[in-house]
């Protein structure tokens, strides 16, 4: 079997094992904080950073949710970790947003941060400080959810397959899942571009 089909096939039987009724759990707290006007925060770290930022435009404009991410901002970014330490600059982007009850945050995530390990201190205290605020925490991570799973009040965990591809799926399965919940029933509020343009066939 090349390479190629044995990823694409692993792809496969991710879809086939994902939970999907966390997947409506997701959503339905979600369409909440839509009914509410409230606000959604991404959070993410390298290519979930910039997974963040993708998701951060179609939950705006599709959705109709106002929703943002830290890592968009690289001067705070930059600033925070450099004055204050890397650990905390999440933490301190959601307490100058003022995050509140209402709204609540998302995490996106290969391994969910882990307290122990300290791997991804960042998400364990933004979501520490979520959750002591009484914010939702929503998580779409890989392996075996970590941190982010153990608190979070709805999450999607990328199943996995083979050990060796962890990465690559679920970063890969980030933009899946995303995609699905604002095109869902639930969320969509705008038709998108091409789907308006492009006559149905039948």
């Amino acid at each position: 079997m090349t390479f190629s089909k044995q990823f694409l096939t692993e792809a496969s039987q991710i879809i086939e094992q994902l939970d999907t009724d966390a997947i409506e759990q997701v959503a339905t707290i979600l369409a909440g904080i839509k009914a509410q006007g409230s606000r959604l925060f991404i959070l993410g770290v390298g290519g979930s950073a910039a997974n963040a930022s993708h998701a951060v435009n179609d939950f705006r404009k599709i959705v109709g949710i106002e929703t943002y991410a830290p890592t968009d901002n690289v001067s705070e970014l930059t600033a925070r970790t450099n004055d204050e330490g890397w650990p905390t600059v999440f933490e301190g982007w959601l307490q100058v947003s003022h995050l509140r009850a209402e709204d609540a945050v998302l995490v996106f995530s290969v391994g969910g941060g882990n307290v122990e390990k300290n791997i991804s201190p960042n998400l364990v205290l933004a979501l520490q400080y979520a959750k002591k605020v009484g914010a939702k925490v929503l998580g779409i991570v890989g392996r075996d959810g970590g941190y982010t799973a153990q608190v979070a009040d709805a999450c999607v965990i990328v199943p996995t397959v083979n050990a060796d591809n962890i990465t690559p799926h679920s970063e890969a399965f980030q933009a899946v899942i995303w995609h699905l919940l604002v095109s869902h029933p639930l969320l969509k509020g705008s038709q998108t571009k091409w789907e308006s343009a492009v006559p149905t066939i039948n």
